[in-house]
């Protein structure tokens, strides 16, 4: 059965403009906060993909308040976008992960602006508490709460590969601790993390439907500067094996069509900052660009969401 949408997948902006009724805007904040597998809790080093630079913009840095943080960069947007609400995004780093109620008074004060009306906060699927879970349900009555956690890959060697420090069953178990509590729960994959084949990542799809999922991001894999992978990628580059866009166009069509449904796919590329990104390069191809490619070549093959699932 196609979808009631007209496009051949669920776009994250569709579905908040039929919810809200209108466009709503996310804010990043940065709380300074660090991750299992950095502070030497699990690990050191963090992922072996990550540099926290590529996803922060200038108005985000932990030396200012949440406050702060949200009224530059709602000056930023307003210029641009004249009337709308936002979602406060905690994004960098893991952001359940510290002292809880530290961290509850932040997401308070993110509520208490005028122009918020929910919270988006990133995390690690090993990061997350009964305590915190029965927080944010409380909160979730009165204001917009999504959930997002960092799947990466649903094989246990390749998130030992990277330096995860947590296996997929622990991402399991953190979505049926999280799942029926009206938080909107969501998931983030990373596309041709290495040693992973096609049938492999195409399973990813099966993998990510069977979990409680609202929404979903997709990001191809990019070697960024001041990574681990930077230097494994400097030291062999055969070790991985990038997508070209052609080839990703492709194998998308074939990916959204084991994805259930009912999935609101938030994105499907990573956009690195230009002056960080090793590769692959793409002539900077921007998201609304690769989403244009990628809709037309799924209606010009007759290619929906959720074709191929179960």
């Amino acid at each position: 059965m196609k979808l009631s949408t007209s496009k051949p997948y669920n776009d994250y902006s569709s579905y908040i403009r039929e919810k809200f009724g209108e466009r709503i805007q996310k804010i990043s904040i940065n709380l300074g906060l660090s991750c299992p597998n950095r502070d030497g809790t699990k690990a050191y080093g963090a992922c072996t993909y990550c540099n926290i630079h590529t996803f922060s913009p200038d108005y985000c840095k932990p030396s200012k308040s949440v406050t702060q943080q949200l009224n530059e960069g709602i000056s930023f947007f307003s210029l641009k976008y004249k009337t709308q609400k936002y979602f406060a995004y905690f994004q960098s780093y893991t952001n359940t992960y510290g002292e809880i109620e530290e961290i509850k008074k932040h997401y308070l004060e993110a509520l208490s602006h005028p122009e918020v009306i929910g919270l988006v906060i990133g995390t690690r699927p090993d990061c997350i508490s009964t305590h915190l879970l029965n927080f944010l349900e409380e909160l979730s009555k009165k204001y917009y709460i999504s959930l997002e956690f960092g799947v990466e890959s649903t094989l246990n060697r390749t998130l030992e590969l990277i330096n995860r420090c947590h296996t997929f069953e622990d991402t399991i178990n953190a979505f049926e601790m999280s799942k029926n509590r009206g938080i909107y729960l969501g998931a983030h994959i990373i596309l041709g993390l290495p040693q992973e084949s096609k049938d492999e990542l195409l399973s990813h799809a099966l993998q990510l439907s069977q979990l409680p999922i609202k929404t979903l991001k997709i990001h191809h894999l990019q070697i960024v500067k001041h990574s681990l992978m930077a230097h494994q990628f400097k030291e062999d580059p055969s070790f991985f094996k990038l997508f070209d866009v052609n080839e990703y166009l492709s194998f998308l069509t074939e990916f959204i069509q084991f994805l259930r449904p009912d999935i609101i796919i938030e994105r499907f590329i990573s956009e690195s900052p230009p002056n960080l990104l090793i590769a692959p390069l793409w002539n900077g191809l921007k998201n609304f660009e690769f989403n244009e490619r990628l809709l037309k070549k799924c209606k010009e093959n007759d290619i929906y969401q959720g074709l191929k699932w179960k």
